[in-house]
């Protein structure tokens, strides 16, 4: 045994290296739970050290972890969901925090579903104990029919009519009908929509016409702009609206990052906000506090979607189909208050 490396390592040559049984080797590289952890970092070393062949062994997180998550973020028109974007990774940021309290891993998968395949296939091709999806895009007929199988996941998103899957997010509806009747009460009258056509956005863009319409004001379909997540598409659509002299003094922005890109634009056109636009967002990141002027927002509880959605996937027989999170306005400078 002085040269184990220079041939194919077998579970023989761990269990003479080790001083255990052949059994013993086999049950800690797979995370046996009767398996101490001492022994299983023992023997996993001993595997690295000696090039032991061990992928295929590998448990589905580090040793004693009790599981692991995959999060996974679908296509939404023709690309992947940006990661980069700043709620995304304070989402991803409490998931993490949760999953630690649980003893738990989890990692962001390279796989970007655009067909039902794609599901199954993040779903059913790794020993993950579950998979978070990060927003529904337009696949709901296929998040839907995934529900139908054996695979364990939730998705951090809107509730949507014949939903047949889990899902967790904010109350959007009651978020963008807050934020709007706030400007309203602020004496706003022509009040712009900047958001995209995913389902939270346009959860929100409903709550924005309730609003209106409670207010006694006339919904303009021509201050609604149609945007993208990245900051450059709000500034974008801001921008068209002021070269195209539509009048507007209040912007509603289905993100804090729309909202931050709207604050931007209308300073390079002389606008100044609020006395001329008042502006609110949606999330409550930590950006928005630190924004010039500092960012009215819809708050989103990112700390307690991780843990439900953890928990989700821990406990799947301990919940709700749905579990709708409460939305709460946040007033700083940006609206003028």
């Amino acid at each position: 045994m002085a040269d184990v490396k220079s041939a194919k390592t077998t579970l023989e040559d761990l269990a003479k290296l080790a001083g255990v049984s052949i059994s013993t080797v086999s049950r800690a590289l797979n995370d046996h739970p009767l398996i101490s952890t001492r022994t299983k970092q023992q023997i996993w070393t001993l595997a690295r050290d000696h090039d032991y062949a061990f992928r295929q062994s590998m448990p589905t997180a580090p040793i004693g972890a009790e599981g692991s998550i995959v999060v996974v973020t679908p296509y939404f028109h023709g690309r992947p969901l940006p990661l980069s974007h700043p709620f995304f990774l304070e989402l991803l940021a409490n998931i993490g925090e949760a999953a630690r309290v649980r003893d738990c891993d989890f990692t962001v998968s390279h796989v970007a579903p655009a067909t039902y395949e794609d599901l199954v296939l993040a779903t059913t091709t790794s020993r993950a104990s579950g998979v978070i999806f990060l927003g529904q895009s337009a696949m709901h007929k296929e998040l839907n029919r995934l529900s139908e199988t054996n695979a364990r996941f939730v998705v951090w998103g809107a509730k949507l009519p014949g939903q047949l899957y889990r899902s967790i997010g904010s109350d959007n509806l009651a978020g963008g009908t807050r934020a709007t009747a706030h400007l309203a009460r602020l004496g706003r009258r022509r009040i712009a929509f900047i958001g995209g056509t995913d389902p939270e956005a346009m959860q929100r863009r409903r709550g924005y016409q309730t609003a209106l319409k409670q207010a006694g004001l006339a919904f303009d379909p021509a201050l609604v702009c149609d945007v993208e997540f990245e900051l450059e598409s709000a500034e974008a659509a801001v921008s068209g609206l002021l070269k195209r002299g539509i009048d507007f003094d209040g912007i509603i922005g289905t993100s804090d990052l729309i909202a931050l890109g709207a604050i931007r634009t209308l300073g390079r056109f002389g606008r100044t906000v609020p006395r001329d636009v008042s502006v609110v967002g949606y999330d409550d990141m930590l950006l928005s506090r630190l924004s010039t002027p500092a960012l009215t927002t819809i708050r989103q509880d990112t700390r307690e979607a991780g843990r439900l959605l953890v928990g989700s996937i821990l406990d799947p027989h301990s919940h709700a189909a749905f579990d709708r999170l409460p939305t709460e306005l946040i007033v700083r400078e940006s609206c003028g208050a």
